[in-house]
């Protein structure tokens, strides 16, 4: 009996694609082996072009312009134009503006992906599609700190479903890859820019607090932000949000992983409903500021906000996290920490979660209660003819002036010239009293606001009490003059 060697099997099987092979062998074994061989080979010899086995002389027959051109035409029909009509105090007196930006549909029914700060502080949003249809949209959930929001773009019941993207997988991007960021690049109302993934988790400290970044230099230019980042399957993997103004090689996108996991709780809440436990978390290894722990395991406390659940809970700087609810953390590098102060953010708040740490040693187990973090930014009023604008103190947005009171508001906007302007007073000045009356709330200034107004024949001058980067001071406004009328 003729006995065939495994490489005789392959080299029959490639000389001879067509031909049936018959295995002249008594060795189970080796018949076995045979079997494995051909199908690993027939697997790969019948893959698709873009599979890592494609043989090089099928993928070197790929014209790059037609994959380039397939991809575009999935994606560029849900591109969207958005304009929207936003309100402003920041000179001191209510204003309207309008801002472009982009979007992409992510749905048939007109749901529609963008960035918080396209549509931020929006009282108007439009939106005009690929086909020239034009629809005005309303926010259905938003969220600054990944500075993500969906819309809903407001269609009439008999509308034809519209073209959508899908949302792709950015975790199996690798750096090389070829993307195009789509959007309207200084209202230009649509374009397409290519380029290469540049880094798949840029980590950019202080703007990195729940997700990294998916680094390109494709060309996202103001005007690009909202729209959408797509690979060469035409499938969306990221939203395009920051760019460089000049020279055009340094672009960075919301990876689509992160969205997916955040757009269920968009659409049912309206926002993400973060929960915030006030810890303040280091890397292991430190580069940056030189420190370095012993171990890989966990994740450091660097330290913990005053009055958090953390800190009321008993955790201490220093104190190595390893597990929370049993899930094992790993802060080795500062790029980790983005996930884990995901995860973190997303425990059920009001409900114990148990973190299990090491404290010079010796393990601890602490339960901490996650708190609702609420708002990131406090709301905003005008007061005309006192010529200013004010604006509630946020612990996450104005942490400075959180630290010498934490609840009230203070001045956010002065009208130049205007009677604030004209008095002295400051933005970033904390209001603590006006005309004897103490002053916590908008609502409190609202009220003032009113009565001042209304009397301002009989007493044109009130005395204003703030705090000034922690010293008191007194001011009095003198809002006799109308600047409005001239």
């Amino acid at each position: 009996m003729q006995y065939l060697s495994l490489n005789n099997v392959v080299t029959t099987y490639i000389l001879n694609p067509m031909k049936t092979l018959t295995l002249h062998t008594d060795s189970p074994a080796l018949q076995l082996k045979s079997l494995i061989i051909l199908s690993i080979l027939f697997i790969a010899l019948t893959a698709p072009l873009h599979s890592p086995a494609a043989p090089a002389e099928a993928l070197s027959k790929l014209d790059f312009r037609e994959v380039v051109r397939k991809s575009k035409e999935k994606v560029f029909p849900a591109v969207v134009y958005v304009k929207c009509v936003r309100k402003s105090l920041e000179r001191g007196k209510k204003q309207s503006k309008q801002v472009s930006g982009s979007g992409v549909l992510i749905s048939a029914n007109g749901e529609l992906l963008t960035n918080w700060h396209v549509v931020e502080k929006a009282s108007e949003i439009r939106c005009l599609l690929y086909d020239g249809q034009a629809y005005y949209a309303e926010t259905i959930g938003t969220d600054k700190d990944l500075d993500v929001a969906l819309l809903q773009l407001k269609m009439p019941k008999d509308a034809k479903p519209l073209p959508h993207a899908n949302l792709g997988f950015s975790s199996k991007l690798v750096e090389g890859d070829f993307v195009m960021a789509m959007g309207a690049p200084w209202g230009l109302t649509r374009s397409v820019s290519i380029g290469i993934i540049s880094c798949t988790g840029r980590f950019l400290d202080g703007n990195s607090e729940y997700s990294l970044w998916l680094q390109t230099d494709a060309a996202i230019s103001p005007g690009n932000s909202g729209g959408p980042l797509i690979n060469t399957l035409g499938q969306v993997v990221g939203i395009n949000t920051r760019g460089a103004i000049y020279g055009g090689d340094l672009g960075f996108a919301v990876p689509s992983d992160t969205i997916k996991e955040i757009l269920p709780r968009l659409r049912q809440l309206g926002d993400i409903d973060w929960s915030w436990t006030g810890l303040k978390l280091q890397a292991i290894r430190d580069f940056n500021r030189n420190v370095y722990f012993e171990d890989k395991k966990g994740v450091i406390v660097a330290s913990t906000e005053q009055s958090s659940p953390a800190r009321l809970s008993g955790v201490m700087d220093s104190d190595r996290i390893i597990r929370v609810n049993g899930k094992q953390l790993n802060g080795f590098t500062e790029e980790n920490l983005p996930d884990i102060r995901r995860f973190l953010a997303l425990l059920p708040f009001d409900k114990p979660a148990k973190f299990d740490l090491l404290r010079n040693g010796t393990k601890v187990a602490i339960d901490i209660t996650p708190r609702k973090k609420g708002s990131v930014e406090g709301k905003e009023i005008d007061c005309p003819r006192w010529d200013l604008t004010v604006k509630a103190i946020n612990q996450f947005d104005n942490r400075d002036l959180y630290f010498h009171r934490k609840k009230g508001v203070f001045i956010f906007g002065i009208k130049y010239p205007g009677n604030a302007s004209s008095a002295r007073f400051n933005s970033n000045d904390i209001i603590l009293e006006i005309d004897g009356k103490k002053v916590v709330t908008l609502e409190d200034i609202q009220r003032l606001h009113k009565r001042t107004v209304e009397n301002v024949a009989s007493k044109p001058r009130i005395l204003f009490k703030i705090l000034r980067n922690g010293m008191m001071k007194q001011f009095v406004l003198d809002f006799s003059h109308n600047y409005e009328r001239e």
